[in-house]
């Protein structure tokens, strides 16, 4: 499973500079605060457990989950109340499985603010009438083109029109309130029956406030003072300083390191926004090992593991018995020997439905 990340934010917000910073690219910043081409990048998720695994199973390779960065151009202030967000910029955004809002709390006296001031709450605020106005204009088009054509439809065809006719303009109602589609009481089913409209504020939201490096020191405070208040289901904030990040991205893993200990950061910002990220979504990484490959692969917490099999390839999914199954932390404890898990019981058969955790590492036993 390929995770995308979309990443949005009102112009001069330094979108793309979070973007150099998480996945160590070099593009221009500055050329995409209203562009329609979108700068895109693979990285790898950070797990240390694939090299603590490959040191004991010594296979030929080591294959790290993977997930893709958008940096979708900047969304100007009151572009989606006349027009909607609109062309390849809301082709880019909504295919996105996570938003990632970058709310500019930095001061630069060259690079001026286009409100004429930094406040980043006022931002947060923008941004979710921006997604909001967004999907009010596809629901409306949406609602106008059923109100021509239910009564032409057979009776079972206009039963399901009315139904959807009547989530809509409940879901529209509650966007009109400022509640977000993430935010509202939706059953699993009438999440299902709006999937195919990629609502935008429906998606889970990780908002990164980006500081300057004289900042840094005081990131809790700023993060606690611009999230108070702000209660949203499926939304995170965190802080980064997408500059310093940025060219941390470019030095090699020990420059890397010494610099992140001089700086007096305990943590890069890539593997905090891809956790975060991670929990937004539910997301987990579940383990295979072997001579072959030592490999992580994304899944939903609580797949079921003939669906999980799948993820790793159709023939297992399909002739899917059951599945061994031993916990990460449970096989480094008996020094990482399969033999001795299974001997203190930590290695078991599970079957079909068995809830996929994080850290659970499978072998897949299937008969095609």
């Amino acid at each position: 499973m390929l995770v995308q990340t979309a990443i949005i934010g009102l112009p001069k917000a330094g979108k793309t500079t979070v973007f150099n910073a998480l996945t160590g690219a070099r593009a221009k910043t500055g050329a995409y605060s209203v562009a329609t081409e979108a700068n895109i990048a693979v990285v790898q998720v950070p797990d240390r457990r694939l090299g603590e695994l490959a040191a004991i199973f010594h296979p030929q390779k080591v294959v790290h989950a993977v997930v893709e960065y958008v940096d979708a151009g900047g969304v100007v202030k009151g572009g989606a109340k006349s027009e909607g967000i609109s062309g390849q910029l809301l082709n880019q955004i909504s295919k996105a499985d996570a938003l990632l809002e970058v709310v500019r709390v930095f001061e630069d006296e060259a690079l001026l603010h286009p409100e004429g001031s930094v406040d980043p709450a006022r931002d947060v605020a923008t941004m979710d009438l921006e997604l909001a106005f967004s999907d009010l204009a596809i629901i409306e088009r949406r609602l106008e083109r059923l109100k021509d054509a239910v009564h032409k439809l057979k009776p079972q065809e206009r039963e399901a029109g009315e139904r959807e006719r009547e989530l809509l303009t409940r879901i529209k109602g509650e966007l009109e309130k400022e509640i977000p589609i993430r935010a509202q009481q939706l059953t699993d089913e009438e999440k299902l029956a709006i999937r195919a409209f990629q609502f935008l504020s429906e998606k889970p939201l990780l908002i990164v406030l980006n500081l300057s490096e004289d900042q840094m020191g005081r990131a809790a405070e700023i993060q606690a003072e611009v999230s108070r208040g702000y209660s949203v289901p499926h939304t995170a904030f965190t802080t980064l300083c997408g500059q310093v990040e940025a060219e941390v991205a470019e030095l090699d893993p020990q420059e890397k390191q010494q610099f992140l200990e001089a700086m007096g950061i305990e943590e890069s910002g890539i593997h905090r926004v891809i956790g975060l990220t991670y929990q937004l979504l539910d997301y987990v990484s579940f383990l295979t090992v072997g001579e072959d490959e030592v490999r992580a692969w994304t899944v939903r917490r609580n797949t079921p593991a003939q669906k999980a099999a799948g993820t790793i390839h159709s023939d297992l999914e399909r002739g899917f018995i059951r599945a061994e199954v031993v916990k990460y932390a449970d096989l480094m404890s008996v020094g990482g020997s399969m033999a001795e898990a299974r001997k203190r019981g930590f290695l078991r058969l599970e079957g079909k439905l068995y809830p996929v955790q994080d850290g659970d590492i499978m072998n897949i036993l299937f008969n095609v």
